[in-house]
């Protein structure tokens, strides 16, 4: 891109796009830019706003060069004239991915507690040719864009972030100052965006979670962490999570067994003997019961659910001649089923 090229998009971009921006097409079109009157609603952090530069000319005439248009990214949420405070935007935030972010400085400052990394703010300008004050950050645009709407208490869940942004919006909030117990606790816009996500990635949030030290976080996110391996933890995501929730976690895992193999040992109660059941044939009924259980204990896991425990103990019934042995196999199974719903699923 050639340098007065490059002047006319910075151009754009420090005066914020909020007036009527004739933009020449070609030498015999003209089409004038008005702002958004509210916020679009797009699937993604940001839209594409094409700008198409001024033709090079010499002395304001075309020349017959094709003309090469530049491509503006704004974001759909922190556009000018989004309306999101009383006062117009006076920082622009430009991503990685360059995606302009129209936000106001004195609600970045008011939430960092660091000036936003030591980035602001700018010092006093004294020049008016260069573009306005525009913040180059090392975020992508997904990632800002997280950063952003928790500044501003706004959910980002519409946008559909990943994971893996999520992740990287978590562990920039130190970077940027943002104090943890205000903008990522129970009830707050980037807490409720993790719990949304947390199943696409438990052991990732978890691990953020533990490393920040934000028990309300991690505790939630565990519940996702039944049915993960304990021998998949690397020795990396070991030093991240830490020992003491990394103890929590496997407590959790252990605990949780050892209470299934608790709950599984009692077998059904055995009613008085009578002309068609005595006690002989309701030891066979013990015996059953132990068999089965011992078999769910062997590979017993944190995760197992209430189904499977029914799927191999309630066929038992099928060999009981004796109705009472029956109906006592029935009641043992939904007390058991009923215990193990309530044994605790999180750190």
């Amino acid at each position: 891109m050639e340098a007065t090229e490059w002047d006319s998009i910075m151009q754009l971009v420090s005066d914020g796009l909020t007036q009527d921006v004739p933009i020449p097409l070609s030498a015999e079109t003209t089409v004038t830019e008005k702002p958004a009157p509210r916020r679009p609603t797009f699937a993604r952090a940001v839209s594409t706003t094409q700008i198409p530069t001024p033709p090079q000319s010499n002395s304001g005439t075309p020349t017959d060069e094709p003309d090469h248009s530049t491509i503006v990214s704004v974001s759909t949420t922190f556009f000018p004239g989004a309306n999101l405070e009383a006062l117009p935007t006076d920082l622009v935030m430009l991503s990685s991915d360059s995606v302009f972010f129209y936000v106001h400085t004195n609600k970045v400052l008011g939430a960092s507690q660091n000036g936003f990394n030591s980035l602001l703010p700018f010092p006093n300008r004294h020049d008016h040719e260069e573009p306005g004050p525009i913040l180059s950050l090392p975020d992508d645009s997904a990632v800002l864009n997280i950063l952003l709407h928790t500044i501003y208490n706004l959910s980002a869940s519409h946008y559909s972030p990943p994971p893996e942004a999520i992740l990287a919006a978590v562990e920039a909030l130190q970077r940027y100052g943002l104090a943890l117990e205000t903008y990522i606790s129970p009830s707050t816009p980037l807490f409720n965006l993790v719990l949304a996500n947390a199943s696409a990635a438990p052991i990732q949030f978890y691990a953020a979670a533990a490393s920040l030290d934000l028990h309300d976080l991690a505790v939630p996110v565990s519940s996702h962490l039944l049915s993960y391996s304990l021998a998949d933890i690397t020795d990396g995501l070991a030093r991240k999570i830490g020992p003491l929730y990394l103890k929590r976690l496997f407590f959790l895992h252990l605990g949780r067994m050892e209470a299934l193999k608790r709950l599984l040992l009692p077998p059904p109660q055995p009613h008085v003997p009578n002309p068609d059941c005595d006690f002989s044939e309701q030891k066979k009924l013990t015996r059953a019961w132990a068999l089965a259980s011992a078999y769910l204990a062997w590979d017993v896991r944190s995760d197992l659910g209430t189904a499977a425990i029914e799927a191999a103990l309630r066929p038992l019934g099928d060999y009981l001649a004796c109705d009472q042995c029956k109906l006592l196999l029935r009641e043992r199974i939904d007390h058991l089923v009923s215990q193990w719903s309530v044994v605790k699923r999180t750190i």
